[in-house]
């Protein structure tokens, strides 16, 4: 099982995203300099995390504000998502994981047929990680089932509180 530290460097991924390219993480974090919030979601099928999502987009000025990149990613099947981006207009990066290589490289809970209950078949569960501009983990959260997530609200709050008091070295 791995374990994630604050401070810790982050893997690397490179997944397919809904608009037909691949994104790879340390390229885009390259590029961009800046934190990055990774939010892992259950899928497209998912109500909660739709109305989740949809949250994120209307916070979405806030991060980029804040110079915080969204990026989301779901085991669910490439189509199903992005019929869903299209639906709700979501305009952040949003990844398949169809292969469950990132799920388990950052150890995001799987609820697999071997669960001890029954949840909308196989999937992975909410997870959160803010990374600063290196890689490094600032904030992390993983769930095990649909409920007990931070809201939009809260990601901000945590954004705010953790920008205002990070430490310099």
């Amino acid at each position: 099982m791995t374990t994630f530290n604050l401070g810790d460097k982050v893997p690397d991924f490179t997944l397919p995203t809904t608009n037909g390219e691949k994104f790879s993480f340390v390229s885009h974090q390259n590029q961009h300099r800046s934190w990055h919030l990774i939010i892992f979601f259950r899928g497209s099928w998912c109500p909660v995390c739709n109305h989740d999502l949809k949250e994120l987009e209307e916070s979405k000025s806030f991060f980029e504000g804040k110079n915080v990149h969204l990026i989301s990613i779901s085991t669910d099947q490439l189509d199903n998502l992005k019929e869903m981006v299209d639906k709700h207009n979501l305009t952040f990066t949003v990844l398949a994981d169809e292969d469950l290589k990132t799920l388990k490289a950052y150890d995001v809970f799987y609820h697999g047929e071997d669960a001890p209950y029954e949840d909308h078949g196989t999937h992975g569960e909410p997870a959160y990680f803010l990374v600063d501009e290196n890689g490094q983990l600032l904030y992390q959260q993983r769930q095990t089932s649909p409920f007990g997530r931070p809201s939009s609200t809260e990601l901000r709050k945590i954004v705010q509180y953790i920008g205002k008091n990070l430490k310099t070295n």
